[in-house]
């Protein structure tokens, strides 16, 4: 049975998509700037000319017949509908154009925060700084603005979340991964016979973590895939790469580097794998690794192909596999 990709709160026979279809006059000018704008905080993502779509819910719903609304006041016109295709895309794709577009405005904030990480190394944390704390402060409400309108959850929310995390520890001149961070992310003890649940569409960090566990940790891991933004684990299972997971992203760590780490598997190869999920998972270069440009069109090139989610790691999987051999072999001459 294919697994649901709406939102939780819709009605069952709900079209998955609702789509705002309109025209505006030429004049006046400001209505096209002021509706684009309305379409930005909504998070609505173009399909094509004029036409944006969200998820269906009673919310998203009256967002739209609010801003028809506005523009029929402005001279405009327009009608809302549902639909269960999108001008030829498929609801994976259309997906995609969501979890981008939410990526594309983290990003934004994790490039701030990046420079703030620089500032407080040069100089070191001072306490409740009286600089960086509203910056951070300001950071915080933009990150839930954006959390609002990701109906999917993007995976860029965990690299700001681990950097927040980070910066917000120093801040309070706290030793980093300490008190109640410890308490929600320490590995059980015993990581063998667990289910593993993430989110799903599972894409390079996500597929890494599934090949590690299943060849490093425990090869009969059971791997279950949730829709939402968070999950409160049952007895027997591990949550990894979504908010509040035992294991997630922490500062400027992927998860399969928080992983490694926190398993402690010291083996070089795989220290160069994790390099090249860095580099793909959070696109920042940092260990410029020429291998990731070329994985990381390989990983696209089965998430366009393959829907399912364990036929998605099945794949990766062999490709980490090769990967991995050729960094052992190469070590070993």
């Amino acid at each position: 049975m294919p697994r649901e990709t709406r939102p939780e709160n819709l009605p069952p026979a709900a079209a998955p998509w609702l789509l705002l279809v309109h025209q505006l006059p030429p004049k006046p000018a400001y209505l096209r700037v002021k509706v684009w704008r309305r379409l930005q905080g909504l998070g609505a993502v173009s399909v094509k000319n004029s036409v944006y779509v969200l998820p269906t819910s009673e919310q998203t719903r009256e967002d739209f017949q609010w801003l028809l609304r506005e523009i029929e006041h402005g001279g405009g016109e327009g009608m809302v509908c549902e639909a269960s295709l999108v001008d030829g895309l498929s609801d994976q794709e259309v997906r995609g154009l969501f979890d981008a577009a939410r990526d594309t405005d983290y990003a934004l904030i994790t490039k701030e925060l990046r420079s703030l990480t620089a500032v407080l190394k040069r100089r070191g944390a001072r306490g409740k700084d009286a600089e960086l704390t509203p910056q951070i402060a300001k950071l915080r409400r933009r990150l839930a603005e954006i959390g609002d309108i990701d109906f999917f959850s993007a995976t860029g929310r965990l690299t700001v979340e681990g950097l927040l995390s980070e910066i917000e520890t120093r801040l309070a001149n706290e030793p980093p991964l300490k008190q109640e961070a410890d308490m929600v992310k320490q590995p059980p003890p015993d990581l063998k016979g667990k289910t593993w649940v993430t989110r799903q569409g599972v894409h390079i960090d996500r597929i890494a973590c599934a090949w590690l566990i299943r060849r490093f940790i425990d090869p009969d891991a059971r791997f279950k895939f949730v829709s939402a933004k968070s999950y409160d684990g049952n007895p027997g299972e591990v949550r990894f790469d979504m908010f509040k997971a035992e294991f997630t992203h922490e500062g400027d760590k992927c998860t399969f580097e928080v992983m490694l780490d926190r398993v402690g598997l010291k083996d070089a190869a795989l220290r160069a794998v994790a390099e090249i999920v860095h580099d793909i998972d959070l696109k920042d270069g940092k260990y410029a690794r020429e291998q990731a440009a070329g994985i990381a069109h390989v990983i696209e090139g089965i998430c366009m192909t393959q829907q399912d989610d364990m036929a998605r790691i099945e794949r990766g999987s062999t490709l980490f596999d090769d990967t991995y051999e050729y960094f052992k072999k190469k070590r070993g001459r």
